[in-house]
């Protein structure tokens, strides 16, 4: 826990060796839709990823949920300043403090690099240190098997799994798995997340 008063929820920029994460914008509209075509990651099933024709619009439902509260939006920045994905603070409970960390997409490109995690090691930081987060949650598909080998290996547990508990894109009923990281893991959690990165140079 933080010796100091948390601080609000509120728009940030958060920097690292391999990215950095800043507050979203319209602005950030071409480097988001070209982002986002590499890959074609829309046509993923089990995800809800805007098509190129439909960042604008998407950006404009983060604003609107940042405007109301309950989301903290992000544009994912690699080195060099190219933009390559979006990631969110949601879910936001201020009172006990917690968040979900989610809505969370990268191009292609930058798959299987140290980014994504060095991305989680900056919000989990974030929420725990400045924060002062009790819980950080983190949901995904039950079948997207990818997502979850990368949420476990931040050290995140299964808290249970959600069943039928919304509908994908095509309509169909969708398992949700709920994990989360405690205030008292996070020391343990953020060793391993930096010695993981330390693996990427």
């Amino acid at each position: 826990m933080p010796q100091n008063p948390p601080a609000p929820i509120a728009p940030v920029t958060l920097t690292g060796r391999h990215v950095e994460l800043v507050p979203l914008s319209m602005d950030h509209l071409d480097g988001l839709t070209a982002a986002v075509a590499d890959g074609e990651l829309w046509k993923l099933w089990y995800t809800n990823v805007a098509e190129p024709d439909g960042m604008r619009a998407e950006i404009a439902r983060r604003l609107a949920l940042q405007d109301a509260g309950s989301m903290l939006p992000f544009t994912v920045i690699a080195p060099g300043g190219t933009i390559v994905g979006m990631t969110t603070y949601m879910g936001i409970d201020a009172a006990t403090p917690r968040v979900e960390i989610g809505s969370t997409w990268y191009a292609k490109s930058v798959h299987r690099t140290g980014l994504n995690t060095e991305a989680k090691l900056l919000l989990l930081g974030h929420a725990f240190d400045t924060l002062g987060c009790a819980a950080v949650e983190i949901r995904t598909h039950a079948l997207n098997h990818q997502s979850r080998r990368a949420i476990e290996r931040l050290g995140a547990k299964l808290d249970g799994i959600l069943r039928s508990h919304t509908r994908t894109k095509n309509g169909l009923l969708r398992d949700t798995c709920v994990y989360s990281i405690t205030a008292t893991e996070w020391p343990a959690v953020e060793c391993n997340l930096r010695w993981q990165l330390e693996k990427h140079g």
